[in-house]
């Protein structure tokens, strides 16, 4: 006579069939994690809790890891032309950057990548913006602060020796020393303690500048920090396009300068004094900037011109704008592309 399986055996049974469907389910999950992120996806975040090397005066400049895309052409990256409809895959990094952002905790240097990456793709005009806003905002944190990111081949630490300045350190690491003195709320230079931890920044910092829309970008050696209004030359005196150069003894501060259209000559205390607070003196090196002289970017007592045309063909910045520059240019290696 056939027997029946009890109860308890069919619960037992289909308790069984439900385990091996979950399992089921897990593995497909996990072989599709892998194949979209890779065997370690969690190894994504680049910014867990790792040590960080702290290097002192004497070493070499802490190596910069090898970069996950292939490098930007050009001075620091060529922007592509807008596009009328977005980018797909430009949206797909944005949305993968923004998910860095609000993670818990922000993976901020794998956002700031993730968004970088972006900029060179062709783009509608409100997803390059979009970007640049982010970009900044998170230069607040990286940069601009002494807080430090694990794997963060920009920013890192050093520590100081008996003797060491600021100004050879900034050398070392192609960056001004007021930039440092900035991040790392030192008073003075010669505040400088033996065997203190300094946040130190891998330069140079360059900038393109776009004839078309009045705009200075501003760079880490290939990284996005953020955007500047500015104005140029008037018509007939535009600012050269080309390639320029930060002059290896042209940054100053408040300059006596001579009109060469006039010929009269200003000092800093005069109340019609044109340049402002900070002049950086440029030397053209390639395109119609090539060998010219005379040219620079500083500040300016008349910010209603900022935004125009209306210069002898020095690139004007709003002042603080132009304080911030000065401590981030570095003499001899910042260079200035000048675009349309």
């Amino acid at each position: 006579m056939a027997r029946y399986p009890s109860s308890s055996y069919r619960r037992r049974k289909a308790q069984s069939r439900r385990r091996i469907y979950i399992i089921s389910a897990l593995v497909v999950i996990a072989a599709v994690v892998i194949f979209i992120y890779g065997p370690n996806p969690f190894g994504r975040d680049k910014d867990k809790a790792v040590e960080i090397p702290v290097y002192t005066s004497d070493e070499a400049t802490p190596p910069t890891p090898e970069p996950e895309s292939e490098p930007m052409s050009g001075l620091v990256g060529d922007v592509a032309e807008p596009v009328s409809e977005p980018n797909p895959k430009a949206a797909e990094l944005i949305a993968e950057a923004m998910a860095c952002v609000s993670a818990k905790p922000a993976r901020i240097i794998e956002a700031r990548d993730r968004l970088n990456e972006v900029l060179p793709m062709p783009m509608s005009r409100q997803q390059r913006a979009f970007a640049k806003e982010q970009l900044s905002e998170l230069a607040d944190k990286w940069l601009f602060s002494r807080t430090i990111f694990p794997q963060d081949g920009l920013c890192g630490s050093l520590q100081v020796k008996p003797g060491d300045q600021l100004r050879t350190i900034g050398k070392q690491f192609k960056v001004p020393y007021e930039v440092l003195m900035q991040i790392n709320n030192i008073d003075r230079p010669q505040a400088l303690q033996a065997g203190e931890i300094v946040k130190v920044i891998n330069g140079p910092f360059h900038v393109r500048i776009y004839r078309s829309t009045f705009t200075m970008d501003l760079y880490l050696q290939n990284t996005f920090v953020r955007s500047f209004p500015v104005g140029l030359g008037r018509p007939g005196m535009e600012t050269p396009m080309g390639l320029w150069q930060v002059k290896s003894d042209g940054k100053l501060i408040s300059p006596t300068w001579t009109d060469p259209t006039t010929g009269k000559t200003y000092e800093a205390e005069d109340p019609d004094y044109p340049l402002g607070s900070r002049w950086i003196g440029l030397e053209g090196i390639s395109g119609a900037a090539k060998d010219r002289v005379g040219f620079a970017i500083h500040g300016t007592r008349k910010p209603e011109e900022i935004g125009t045309a209306g210069s002898q063909g020095c690139i004007r910045l709003h002042n603080g704008d132009a304080i911030l520059l000065y401590n981030l240019l570095m003499p001899g290696f910042s260079q200035v592309e000048i675009v349309e």
